[in-house]
């Protein structure tokens, strides 16, 4: 038996006597058994595994097998992890401030954040990097470009790049900055006295963000009324949503409670200052995306019938996590409680602890329950938000979907950029019939496949047909050529969605996050529904009182 097996053994064997004590004797010998099988599995693999095996991977494996037998939110963090790890709560790193996205022989510059060191040097989204430092990342992994490109503020990184209207590449130096991601991209005034705020994300102190937001709006714009979105939201720290909404409820108010196994996960969450604004009318918009926090926030307005929730139905991750340190400088992640809104709901969509084939299952409809809002309005738990008025997303085309993600939108933005030095406001930019026969040209220029769900449901058709002996191969090869994918016709078919897409591209090479979000505002129907709502303050009252 070596070393390492031998200090493993001896830390279990303590760690066994430590825990019993606080067990009963039945539980003890369960963990005793188990830890002593664990460890002579781990140890006869050690010594005798075919291949010599690495002993922190083999553990590591091993604990993410059993946390994730849980839930996915239950995690071992790793040292090495840890840095994204607090990139992830703080929303801070230090770096150039880009999005990439590896390519075969180089890095694509996908974004560039505003204010930071690679939009100060001049570094644009399209740029191709070939080098860092020197160093060829041909070879390199997306994880590893982006490690490379990180560092401590105040250190700089020579990018070897080319852009597209260049022949040569070039060397650009760029100084790493303290970047911290702004999880308020975007606030401004929609139309007549209505604010907007987009919240990305519940990192720490982001509810000082949405406060200073918000009076700004309120001081500078006299805002009537005020639109939060938190579409796309996944959540984060709980007491920043319970910020978020102090803002618009009296100080006092019950937000969410948390109830666990253990007595120390039972606790409620009440706010604990004065609001900035009682009464203004508010809307919280949010999809399916929208989780955790941002149904903690929708759901106790929701509960409290302070404001309007208008979109989709969320998530449904009901679920609180803890963070403990352990030992050599790593963490776990796990989840100690379910919260429940004001109302008493808790709205949890899967059952972890019901799983069929190891997958979590919906908790079934005679097992929910319904509950009042302050105003007796009727909702349910075990679903996510509904929310009170229901918003349905626009669906993009087959071809759209190809057009994205082979990179013809992206290319063409690119090109366009080079071309033109500046565009009208985000909020005014409209891309002209000129523009998007040229985007057409280009297109069809370019390699991208797609079907069409007319053609895939022809081919389901067709094997039917096959079976049940009703082919006709020369009625069927008339319909597929009627049916089968024409570019140069779909690109002009689903012109309205595609301009959709190249506005927001487009906009964001001049104005970045903030354009993207600005000239959405005249085709969001979102924000529409969220607009025509505020617009009638009679649809309004009615929405947040009970039939």
């Amino acid at each position: 038996m070596n070393k390492k097996t031998k200090l493993f053994l001896i830390i279990a064997s303590v760690a066994i006597i430590f825990y019993g004590f606080q067990r009963t004797n039945d539980r003890l010998f369960e963990i005793s058994k188990n830890l002593s099988i664990f460890s002579s599995v781990y140890k006869e693999i050690d010594l005798n595994y075919v291949d010599e095996v690495k002993p922190g991977e083999l553990m590591k494996t091993g604990i993410d097998a059993m946390l994730g037998s849980l839930d996915p939110y239950t995690n071992y963090i790793p040292e090495s992890s840890m840095e994204d790890f607090r990139i992830m709560t703080t929303g801070e790193y230090g770096g150039i401030g880009t999005l990439i996205s590896k390519r075969k022989d180089h890095v694509l510059i996908t974004e560039v954040y505003e204010g930071f060191g690679a939009h100060q040097a001049g570094l644009m989204a399209g740029d191709k990097v070939y080098k860092v430092d020197g160093i060829s990342i041909n070879s390199k992994s997306n994880d590893e470009v982006s490690e490379a490109l990180k560092g401590q503020a105040g250190t700089f990184v020579t990018l070897t790049i080319q852009r597209e209207n260049e022949e040569k590449m070039r060397d650009i130096k760029i100084e790493r900055q303290k970047i911290k991601i702004n999880e308020v991209p975007y606030y401004g005034v929609i139309e007549n006295k209505v604010g907007y705020i987009k919240l990305t994300s519940f990192t720490f102190d982001c509810a000082q963000a949405v406060k200073n937001a918000f009076v700004e709006l309120k001081s500078k714009h006299q805002i009537e009324s005020l639109v939060l979105d938190l579409r796309g939201n996944g959540g984060g720290v709980l007491g920043e949503a319970v910020n978020i909404v102090n803002l618009f409820v009296p100080k006092g108010t019950k937000i969410v409670e948390t109830k666990g196994r253990i007595k120390e996960s039972n606790f409620i969450y009440k706010t604990q200052f004065n609001p900035i604004d009682e009464t203004i009318p508010l809307i919280v918009l949010v999809d399916e995306f929208s989780a955790s926090a941002s149904e903690i926030v929708a759901g106790s307005i929701q509960d409290s019938d302070r404001g309007i929730v208008i979109g989709e139905t969320t998530f449904g991750k009901g679920l609180v996590q803890q963070t403990r340190d352990l030992d050599y400088n790593t963490k776990i992640k796990f989840t100690v409680a379910k919260y429940y809104t004001p109302s008493g709901r808790c709205i949890q969509k899967l059952d972890y602890s019901n799983k069929e084939n190891g997958r979590a299952t919906v908790f079934a409809d005679s097992s929910l329950s319904k509950f009042k809002t302050k105003n007796g309005r009727e909702v349910i738990d075990g679903r996510g938000v509904e929310p009170d008025i229901k918003v349905e997303p626009g669906f993009y085309s087959n071809l759209t979907a190809s057009v994205v993600t082979n990179d013809v939108v992206f290319n063409y933005a690119t090109r366009y950029r080079l071309k033109n030095n500046n565009v009208a406001s985000a909020k005014e930019f409209v891309l002209s019939d000129k523009d998007f026969n040229d985007f057409t040209t280009f297109a069809l220029s370019q390699e991208f496949e797609y079907k069409t769900a007319t053609e895939e449901t022809y081919k389901k058709l067709l094997e039917v047909a096959e079976k049940e002996k009703y082919f006709s191969e020369a009625e069927f090869t008339a319909l597929h050529n009627k049916i089968k994918p024409n570019k140069e016709e779909d690109l002009l078919r689903y012109k309205n969605e595609l301009i959709e897409i190249l506005e927001s591209e487009i906009a964001s090479r001049y104005y970045y996050q903030k354009g993207r979000v600005e000239v959405s505002f005249k085709r969001d129907p979102f924000i529409k529904t969220a607009l025509e709502t505020l617009a009638n303050k009679a649809l309004y009252n009615k929405t947040l009182m009970p039939n």
